[in-house]
């Protein structure tokens, strides 16, 4: 079960990966929202391995019209995210066994870690896309200190997620890029998710 000690275990800096997957919206635990459930079956986190820029755009839904005096009027409806990403030879598998994560969030000692965080792997990530064909929760970590309500304290928030976003995959693709030896291959992961 995922706790704010949990948690913290698994980020590899003192920050958050950039993003992690969920079945559920999350539990807030000593201040911090984290995703609820045990990690490989109610969410994983994805690794910053190789990964490229997220590149976030809005689609705005509106009904736009030329009124008969020809000014624009719009009816503004609701902004959506279009959010994809990447990964550049990340590792078929993130740790040479299972990492069996303890309720301190670290892995069973003696594993060699291929991600460089210990972030999910391309089969986790293909795993998670073919469970997942309607929506899920994306918690996502980045520079947004706005997002919270405390204003006496909003810069201190660089260590949560700040936009937690329910999300459908829009497109998915890998490649095999090299077949490791005895220890993993090298992908490349394509994908895009919007809001719902």
């Amino acid at each position: 079960m995922a706790t704010s000690a949990y948690m913290q275990n698994r980020w590899a800096y003192a920050r958050p990966q950039a993003i992690a997957w969920s079945n559920n919206s999350g539990i807030l635990s000593s201040g911090l929202v984290v995703p609820n459930g045990t990690e490989g079956s109610d969410f994983i986190i994805l690794s910053d391995h190789n990964r490229s820029e997220i590149a976030v755009g809005q689609n705005r839904i509106e009904n736009r019209k030329r009124m008969i005096n020809g000014n624009m009027r719009s009816y503004h409806i609701a902004d959506k995210l279009n959010i994809s990403w990447d990964w550049d030879m990340l590792p078929s598998r993130s740790y040479n066994g299972d990492p069996n994560f303890n309720v301190y969030g670290n892995p069973t000692s003696g594993l060699t870690e291929y991600t460089v965080d210990g972030g999910a792997g391309g089969v986790d990530i293909v795993k998670w896309y073919e469970d997942h064909p309607g929506s899920f929760y994306m918690f996502m970590s980045y520079d947004r200190h706005d997002k919270f309500a405390d204003q006496n304290d909003e810069y201190n928030h660089l260590n949560q997620y700040n936009d937690i976003v329910e999300v459908y995959f829009s497109s998915f693709s890998f490649n095999i890029v090299k077949r490791g030896g005895s220890n993993f291959d090298f992908w490349n992961i394509s994908l895009s998710v919007e809001e719902v």
